[in-house]
């Protein structure tokens, strides 16, 4: 049975914004974009979802398609960027986003969560949602499903790419 990771739609405003767990307005088509989203996902048993609210609004508006209640899980929440939160990325000190590159796993420059602290949040997130009733669906930001896709040994996985309203599907976790 299978996880289905989907990423929360475009956010107002969110453009060359960092922002993490900044809790951001949907753009002005979510509803059209929702509609469109749960009519191509595949079938699941059960709702998962991060507490923002660009995550949330979507799951709701999939499970009232599918019947199904959602469930609330903060280890799907996005990474904490701190200090370098809502603001535009151009705008970080240079210095500090060399110090994350540097020791990108364990820097923390912003003062917010590690990216090892993401992904170890991830996986346990995962392996709980692994051991209930599946498939599932997990809406969540582009930072856990990087997370997901690096245990699951993708050597490229923190350089992918999810847009917006996209999902991937993991068959086997663990």
């Amino acid at each position: 049975m299978a996880l289905i990771l989907l990423r929360h739609t475009r956010p107002e405003g969110a453009e060359g914004l960092c922002y993490g767990r900044s809790d951001l307005a949907m753009a002005a088509d979510f509803a059209a974009h929702a509609q469109r989203i749960a009519a191509q996902l595949p079938e699941v048993t059960r709702i998962l979802t991060s507490p923002l609210s660009r995550c949330r609004r979507l799951a709701e508006a999939v499970a009232a398609l599918r019947g199904l209640p959602v469930e609330i899980d903060a280890g799907l929440v996005e990474m904490d960027f701190g200090r370098w939160e809502n603001r535009p990325w151009q705008a970080i000190p240079r210095d500090e986003l060399d110090a994350w590159r540097d020791d990108f796993l364990a820097a923390r420059p912003h003062g917010g969560e590690s990216v090892q602290d993401l992904a170890d949040r991830v996986g346990a997130a995962l392996d709980a949602a692994a051991q209930g009733a599946r498939p599932a669906l997990l809406v969540t930001h582009a930072g856990v499903i990087k997370a997901a896709r690096v245990a699951l040994g993708q050597t490229d996985g923190w350089q992918s790419q999810i847009g917006f309203g996209e999902w991937m599907r993991i068959d086997t976790w663990r």
